[in-house]
């Protein structure tokens, strides 16, 4: 049975090694949650759990033994398989931070009041994470994503039960 809290954490890129290990690009810059579950979800050849034998970080990816999976060949055979964990399994967080996860659908108010849209989801530009938001549209046409950076000097509030924040940034910028 899949479970109905599975979370996109990352896709497999290639084999790593000639044992059976895949390396796997992470969508977070933070791949705890990746590296802390004993089991993932694969979408290849169709949604299906496999166990973590061993994980650990290899560079900016991750690079893992997973059961089943034995020799250079099969691994690369997952190339392009996402990789899905369950929320039960991401690591507890501390006060006043957010999987990026949680983010997306909150919507983005301005200090004055004004609706701005709703969050897309993230981008890591490497400094900071930066908020996709998608204004609502203006009649027939669809507005331009906004780029929100996401730190302190621009977000003022994150209130995950109304999932709402609110930013210093006007309609204009």
């Amino acid at each position: 049975m899949i479970p109905d809290d599975l979370v996109l954490v990352a896709h497999v890129s290639g084999a790593f090694g000639i044992a059976g290990w895949v390396r796997l690009k992470p969508y977070s810059a933070e791949a705890s949650a990746l590296t802390s579950a004993k089991t993932w979800w694969l979408d290849k050849p169709a949604l299906h759990d496999v166990e973590v034998l061993q994980v650990r970080a290899q560079g900016e990816d991750v690079v893992a033994h997973l059961m089943g999976i034995e020799g250079r060949d099969a691994a690369e055979n997952l190339r392009g398989a996402t990789v899905h964990i369950r929320r039960a399994h991401f690591p507890p967080l501390g006060e006043e931070e957010f999987y990026w996860v949680d983010l997306i659908g909150h919507s983005v108010i301005n200090l004055a009041g004004e609706s701005l849209g709703e969050v897309v989801g993230l981008i890591d530009n490497g400094a900071h994470p930066i908020l996709r938001v998608q204004p609502p549209p203006v009649g027939e046409k669809v507005a331009q994503e906004l780029l929100i950076p996401f730190v302190d000097h621009f977000v003022s509030k994150v209130d995950q039960l109304n999932r709402q924040m609110t930013v210093d940034w006007d309609k204009d910028y």
